[in-house]
């Protein structure tokens, strides 16, 4: 599992670096951590239509976990 660290950033850039991530190749399974519900919402929106299953899950401290894998 490729882990994506993208807290203290903003959109376009959360969703750019998970793209990128799968684009690269080579995992089936991604975690992406974000801190706004802006990235979380649309972190989780290019994940499910890239077909990726989604689930989100708080890691604390104002951390979201995206946990992303292929079907």
């Amino acid at each position: 599992m490729k882990v994506i660290d993208t807290c203290g950033l903003s959109c376009p850039q959360p969703v750019l670096m998970f793209l990128t991530a799968i684009r690269e190749g080579g995992e089936s399974c991604f975690e992406v951590l974000v801190d706004n519900d802006a990235s979380r919402e649309n972190v989780s929106r290019a994940a499910a239509n890239n077909g990726f299953g989604v689930t989100c899950e708080d890691a604390g401290q104002g951390v979201v976990k995206i946990i992303a894998s292929r079907q």
